[in-house]
């Protein structure tokens, strides 16, 4: 594909993007940034039953042209291809240039991996949720802030004085 080639496509998509869109019952909504120039994507997951397969991705975003066009073509293929998460986690940027174009990457390589790199943050985040659900770690947590139960870096805080002075042993509390 020629250079002309691919800066229509990549205008086609934004101007007329096909995944951009909200999910209202996503398991995931993941905003993603770039400082640098203002870019902002945020990433919608919706995961199969299964719990393995993307059953839906699309974004909401602003900024350039690459960003949100990115965004959208390597959504269609997400959804196109019925990529599972752990294909999402194991795709390597590159992809991108083989998706926009070797020149795009090179020279604005963080807003032509920003939605590969939000997409890799929310198949994470659904992930980690899930281990916690199932280790029952939110119902801890739950239990724990209930009773004024103070834990991890919180607790330590809490002891030097950064969060309030701690009962010590003997202490009414």
């Amino acid at each position: 594909m020629d250079r002309q080639e691919q800066m229509e496509i990549l205008l086609d998509h934004f101007k007329h993007p096909r995944h951009r869109y909200p999910i209202p019952e996503a398991d995931v909504t993941m905003p993603g940034g770039n400082p640098g120039c203002g870019d902002i994507v945020t990433i919608y997951l919706k995961v199969g039953d299964d719990g393995q397969v993307v059953a839906e991705a699309s974004f909401e975003g602003e900024g350039c042209t690459i960003s949100q066009a990115a965004a959208d073509i390597l959504l269609e293929l997400v959804n196109e291809e019925g990529w599972t998460l752990d294909e999402v986690l194991e795709t390597d940027y590159h992809l991108m240039e083989e998706l926009i174009g070797e020149e795009a990457v090179r020279l604005r390589p963080r807003c032509a991996t920003l939605a590969l790199g939000t997409l890799k943050a929310a198949v994470t985040k659904y992930k980690r949720d899930r281990l916690r659900e199932e280790a029952g770690l939110d119902r801890v947590t739950s239990e724990n802030e209930q009773f004024g139960i103070v834990t991890g870096e919180a607790a330590r805080d809490s002891r030097s004085g950064t969060a309030g002075e701690a009962p010590r042993r003997g202490d009414s509390g």
